[in-house]
């Protein structure tokens, strides 16, 4: 994907998720950098047709979070030329996977790039195998049909085991290239965090056969 000015990114990035507002206001937002200078012709050219793609992606069932119980769906989405897509394997009884559910869905409302998805694990025995699902929540990247990003439980993601905000899954995945840039604003990597609050005590991960390490 080609370089987008900072000046565009910032106002594109800094508008409400699933906003529609009239092109004519976010120009107005551009117009109103300081900044802005022998750049204007080009920065206004960017806008427009990073609109025209968000709206094309949209179209698309981009900037959703969704979710499928065919394997063979996800298995055509995930291979889809040079797309990247983001799965959650989940059980619905799963406390954790649900907290899970509630970051990602932030995260697919702002980033069109990357596909965002969710299958049960008991609608996906064949991924759960090939893929070696053990441990639930699990989150998988994947560009081009090969993983690039592997999430088990809430490992790696935080502060401690139990503790990550939006923010924080935001910058795991776009280290590992599943996102194009950051786009929640530092705020979020404070507030309602898994394991304290409405979440209640920390736990270990769930694992989805109840307590051995392999689906079998």
């Amino acid at each position: 994907m080609t370089s987008i000015d900072p000046a565009v990114a910032s106002v594109l990035d800094n508008r409400p998720a699933n906003d529609d507002s009239e092109e004519d206001n976010l120009l107005e937002s551009l117009e109103n950098d300081p900044a802005l200078d022998s750049f204007r012709e080009q920065r206004i050219q960017q806008l427009h047709e990073e609109l025209a793609r968000a709206k094309h992606l949209r179209n698309q069932e981009h900037g959703h979070y969704t979710e499928t119980n065919n394997e063979k769906a996800l298995m055509d989405i995930v291979n889809t030329g040079a797309m990247v897509s983001v799965v959650h394997f989940f059980r619905s009884d799963f406390h954790r996977c649900g907290i899970m559910d509630a970051h990602l869905d932030t995260l697919a409302q702002l980033h069109f790039d990357t596909r965002f998805l969710r299958i049960n694990v008991d609608k996906a025995p064949f991924l759960v195998t090939k893929l070696k699902v053990q441990v639930l929540p699990c989150v998988i990247a994947f560009r081009q049909g090969v993983s690039i990003d592997r999430i088990i439980g809430f490992e790696g993601l935080g502060y401690s085991d139990d503790t990550f905000s939006t923010k924080d899954l935001e910058r795991r995945l776009m280290n590992s290239g599943a996102l194009v840039r950051e786009k929640l604003m530092e705020t979020h990597s404070r507030g309602n965090r898994p394991g304290s609050g409405e979440y209640g005590t920390r736990n270990e991960p769930s694992r989805v056969d109840n307590g051995e390490d392999d689906w079998d």
